[in-house]
């Protein structure tokens, strides 16, 4: 089954690439990596939720902003690959950032939200190296900050 049909399936949809919030590019190919600069939980334009993890995002609100995340993720790689997300070999890693009260230790939690979904929609190529990083701020208030490393098979475009 396709990474589209199971987004589908579970009633989620891959929203139009976000385009960067500063002076930098949403992707870089090399070889067979796509390496993807991190994203934020932007849906229809908005962030899902602003501030820091727990005191004003809950961990469930986190996860959800990290499968945000994924999602913008993906449609960027998507627009990379001329539109065929079947040429997605494997994730190779993710890296997770969360805004974190000082005290705050569940950062994998958080993690969580964004592997659990890769794995759904990937099966075993969806499993991955991953780091979870408490952070002191990141940019726009964003709660949760995904960044993407995939191995892409077919020539580039």
């Amino acid at each position: 089954m396709s990474i589209e049909a199971r987004l589908a399936e579970m009633g989620l949809a891959l929203p139009a690439p976000p385009k960067p919030v500063a002076a930098y590019i949403p992707c870089v190919r090399t070889g067979n990596l796509v390496v993807i600069s991190g994203q934020l939980p932007f849906a229809a334009g908005k962030l899902l939720a602003t501030g820091k993890v727990p005191s004003a995002v809950d961990l469930e609100q986190a996860q959800e902003c990290a499968k945000q995340c994924v999602l913008n993720g993906l449609a960027i790689l998507k627009a990379e690959l001329g539109d065929d997300l079947s040429k997605v070999a494997k994730v190779v890693r993710i890296g997770v950032f969360v805004q974190s009260e000082n005290d705050y230790y569940d950062q994998p939690q958080v993690a969580n939200g964004a592997s659990q979904l890769l794995v759904d929609l990937l099966g075993p190529a969806g499993r991955h190296a991953r780091a979870a990083v408490g952070v002191n701020a990141l940019p726009l208030n964003a709660p949760v900050e995904v960044e993407f490393t995939f191995e892409v098979v077919g020539e580039l475009i």
